[in-house]
């Protein structure tokens, strides 16, 4: 088996969409979708009037085609919505889901792979978190059906995925165990999914589960259920979501969490484990790809060199800003403990106008409405409710949850989708202000300037 030595990170909302992982692959390199919110970008794109008309293009390829056509004929706009009109929203995903919201997610992930796979046959993945479980079994379908060759899940530990690829490839019935906070022991909560009939088996893809340490990585690989192809060993300096530090919470003056010397991952452990593995966080150079081969491992993943370079889904506006102030040194990129919904921390970049900076969100519209980072509780009738640390901070409490969890909490559904030039506007003209995220080490910018390509990272990195 030849394993590839770079894979390109998956990055959310759409910042690697089907066009960075589509040059990625044409390099024979790993070229990886975000799967997080296909679904509400899939609708978007159709609202907006799907210039070049890819989408259609991929719509016109689902094995399905009544149910393509019923989402084509449900959301399309010709020629795109009017300027300043509020999008149509996305029907929310819960633990029993509508039909019709489950297959939009079936086929908002297969249109993403589809099209990053079309006329080649480089390697191609879809990168998901665990945390957003109420998504995952259609979503991995979709991507199935489109044919996609790795699945990645971080934010969470995937014990249940490697069942879930077996079954989804034999077309069988699933059910994925739902964390909901507060549940009494011997309740079961689960979302399920029922597969189209009559097609043909499809082949399983590898799982690669992005850990921060040996401790979990020897955990996930103990048992056949639980172990999956190959890990991604990420560290705190990685873009997006990371884990926090072991043992007790220690801020340094900047607020941001101090790592030390448990959170560093034994990776002779890792390698005895006799799986490829793949180093994450701040790798991107080729003496980071040397040392990573002689750690034994198969290679490394880099983000924010994908995010940043032409290919990248990234509103080019923003890329601008990014690379004129990371060439002026004076690019800021904060390791946030509170701003994620997950509990998780999370890197901003604080330019002027996004939701990280705190005048800008300070006049943002307090609300949840796209609710993906949602946590599932259990109300006091038995029942399941849903709640968000960035929706109002009444709101939030009368669900049961801490006020204090409110504090600094950002939308990062709204701010991501945003990024990537699909933002909403909210009635009276508001739109919602970009919410960008970056790796905290953009020292690569020295070698590869302020305009590449994808295939420039690759020839750099090798």
């Amino acid at each position: 088996m030849t394993w590839p030595a770079v894979i390109q990170g998956g990055m959310g909302v759409g910042v690697s969409g089907w066009r960075l992982a589509r040059a990625v692959a044409l390099t024979g390199q790993l070229g990886v979708v975000s799967g997080v919110a296909l679904d509400t970008l899939l609708v978007r794109r159709l609202q907006k009037g799907d210039a070049g008309g890819h989408i259609r293009r991929a719509l016109a390829h689902f094995p399905v085609r009544a149910v393509a056509d019923a989402v084509l004929q449900r959301y399309f706009v010709s020629g795109g919505t009017a300027a300043g009109h509020p999008m149509r929203p996305t029907p929310k995903l819960v633990l029993q889901p509508r039909r019709h919201a489950q297959q939009l997610t079936i086929v908002a992930n297969f249109v993403e792979v589809f099209l990053a796979k079309e006329g080649h046959d480089g390697p191609v993945g879809v990168n998901y978190l665990e945390k957003i479980q109420t998504a995952t079994p259609a979503s991995v379908y979709g991507a199935m059906l489109a044919g996609v060759d790795y699945v990645l899940m971080g934010a969470g530990l995937p014990t249940e995925i490697p069942r879930l690829l077996d079954a989804l490839a034999a077309h069988q019935p699933v059910r994925l165990p739902v964390a909901v906070h507060g549940a009494l022991p011997g309740e079961d909560h689960h979302v399920a999914l029922d597969p189209f009939a009559g097609l043909p088996p499809l082949p399983r893809p590898r799982l690669l589960a992005i850990v921060s340490s040996a401790t979990l990585a020897v955990y996930l690989a103990r048992d056949e259920a639980t172990r999956p192809d190959g890990f991604v060993l990420e560290t705190a300096v990685a873009g997006g979501h990371s884990a926090p530090p072991r043992g007790r919470l220690v801020l340094d003056d900047a607020g941001e969490p101090v790592y030390g010397p448990r959170d560093r991952i034994d990776l002779a452990a890792v390698a005895s484990l006799g799986l490829p593995f793949w180093l994450a966080g701040g790798q991107c150079g080729p003496e980071f790809l040397t040392s990573a081969r002689a750690a034994g491992a198969a290679g490394v993943q880099v983000g924010t060199a994908f995010a940043l370079c032409r290919e990248s889904a990234l509103d080019d506006g923003l890329k601008a800003r990014l690379l004129a102030s990371a060439k002026a040194g004076n690019l800021v990129i904060r390791n946030d403990v509170r701003a994620s919904p997950t509990g998780f921390p999370f890197k901003t970049v604080p330019l002027a106008g996004t939701a990280a900076s705190a005048r800008t969100y300070a006049e943002r519209p307090r609300l949840c409405d796209l609710g993906y980072l949602r946590t599932p509780f259990r109300q006091a009738n038995g029942g399941v409710g849903y709640r968000c640390p960035a929706e109002p901070a009444d709101e939030y409490a009368r669900k049961g949850g801490a006020a204090g969890e409110t504090e600094g909490s950002l939308c990062l559904c709204n701010g991501l989708m945003a990024t990537v030039g699909f933002g909403q506007v909210r009635p009276g003209g508001y739109a919602e202000p970009p919410l960008i995220t970056l790796g905290q080490d953009v020292s690569f910018l020295a070698q590869l300037g302020d305009d590449y390509s994808a295939a420039d990272v690759i020839r750099y990195l090798r």
